[in-house]
């Protein structure tokens, strides 16, 4: 019940009944209005609709249940005080309006839902002047929005979660990638820095599974770390050995760069430049110092034997050229004379011989011609002796004395009358004719 008015000339004492504090003065109502007008009319437009005030000041509030007391007026007439509770009530509408429109404007859904319930659970007892029915209709709808404000908020957080946790999960099985097989260990690296700094922006994972993940990927970073630290440890000492080795070669390049076997020493280069492509590389300053050593070397041996080359070739085309005059020479032997076409094709031979060797790309060339001219004279020779051979002389002479033998044969039995013996007798001279013109064509032809 609430407390009497104040005794006459004492100010008045506009409240809720003791012992139930009410709802914020409307002067303490939030400044902000409602994005749209209300669905629940104001009370202070015609307090007497919903509500009445007793003469002593008393306050009640009109229900389809009937009538409660919300409080007690003393500081004027009792309409004042119907007038004052009405007011309180359009506070508690437009508190509510306010909370709609930031439920509207995307505004947080918890703490919306946390007011909204406050309002509309104390609303019942509620020392206001009003529409309570609809203004709680309203509250339990705005509540009904911020829940499901807040469920969509939840579930919105559970899947920026979920990415979240899938992207560092993408990044912690990138990274253990990398660790395990990658040999590209500067991309490798700068790939593991670039992961830590689009890991730092990803936000809204729990605490223990981004401990979990970090761990994942803090591991895989530190056993790349390892294999790449072993890997150029290794490389070092590979280094290490491949500048000993490059060492000796060098030297041993230094020391055939006087030689003059030539041959055989361009092949020892060869090897000892396979040798050092197989070596493999050492520290760059040092790798570049002893390839000039090794490199001067065998330029200073190559150079040499391109002089020495050139010289030679200078001797041999000059060499070429006297033998094409010899050849010139040779060419005019007067071949009618045997014996003399062969002493004066041993003189140019003797010549020949004297003057050396000649280009590679020449020595057929003039060889095929000397050859040419040596035929020529070895076939004269045979030619006259074959013209002066006894025996053959001697063939011929038989075969011309069997010729005349058969043809007086067949004279002498045609005389007598024996023709037989006369065909076949000149049959047989014909035979020994026709091998007398062989053997005196032969003979004529050597």
């Amino acid at each position: 019940m609430p407390k009497p008015g104040p005794p006459p000339g004492a100010a008045p004492r506009p409240g809720p009944p003791a012992g139930r504090p009410g709802p914020a003065p409307a002067a303490a109502a939030p400044a902000p209005p409602a994005a749209h007008p209300s669905p629940v009319p104001a009370a202070s437009a015609d307090p007497g609709r919903w509500g009445r005030a007793d003469g002593d000041g008393t306050i009640h509030l009109i229900t389809p249940d009937g009538d409660r007391v919300v409080g007690s007026y003393q500081a004027g007439p009792p309409a004042e005080g119907l007038e004052h509770y009405a007011k309180r009530f359009d506070a508690l509408v437009t508190e509510t309006e306010v909370l709609a429109a930031r439920i509207a404007g995307g505004g947080d859904p918890k703490a919306s839902l946390t007011a909204l319930r406050t309002l509309r659970d104390g609303l019942d007892e509620a020392a206001v002047v009003g529409d309570v029915a609809g203004l709680h209709v309203r509250l339990d709808e705005l509540v009904g929005r911020a829940e499901q404000g807040v469920t969509a908020a939840r579930e919105e957080r559970d899947r920026a979660r979920t990415d979240a946790v899938a992207r560092k999960e993408a990044l912690a099985v990138e990274a253990e990638k990398l660790a395990e097989d990658s040999t590209q260990w500067k991309q490798a690296g700068d790939r593991f820095k670039a992961i830590l700094d689009e890991w730092r922006t990803i936000k809204g994972v729990d605490r223990k599974t981004d401990e979990q993940l970090w761990k994942r990927y803090s591991k895989a970073r530190e056993a790349f770390n390892r294999r790449r630290g072993s890997h150029f440890a290794d490389l070092d000492r590979q280094r290490v050995a491949a500048k000993g080795r490059k060492e000796e070669l060098a030297a041993q390049a230094e020391e055939l760069a006087g030689s003059e076997e030539w041959s055989s020493t361009a092949a020892a280069y060869r090897d000892l430049m396979a040798e050092w492509k197989a070596a493999g590389r050492a520290h760059r300053e040092a790798d570049d110092a002893l390839w000039a050593r090794f490199r001067g070397a065998q330029d200073r041996f190559f150079a040499r034997r391109n002089e020495h080359f050139a010289a030679r070739d200078a001797e041999f085309t000059a060499n070429a050229d006297a033998k094409k005059q010899l050849l010139a020479e040779a060419e005019k032997i007067d071949l009618s004379d045997p014996d003399t076409a062969r002493a004066a094709l041993r003189n140019v031979q003797e010549r020949w011989e004297e003057i050396g060797k000649v280009p590679r790309d020449e020595i057929r060339t003039l060889e095929g011609r000397l050859r040419g001219i040596e035929e020529k004279v070895a076939d004269a020779a045979d030619a006259q002796w074959r013209r002066t051979d006894p025996e053959a002389q001697a063939r011929v002479e038989q075969f011309r004395a069997r010729v005349e033998q058969f043809e007086t044969q067949a004279e002498k039995a045609e005389a007598s009358g024996d023709r037989r013996r006369a065909e076949q007798a000149r049959a047989q001279a014909t035979q020994w004719r026709e091998w007398l013109e062989a053997a005196e064509q032969s003979v004529n032809e050597r």
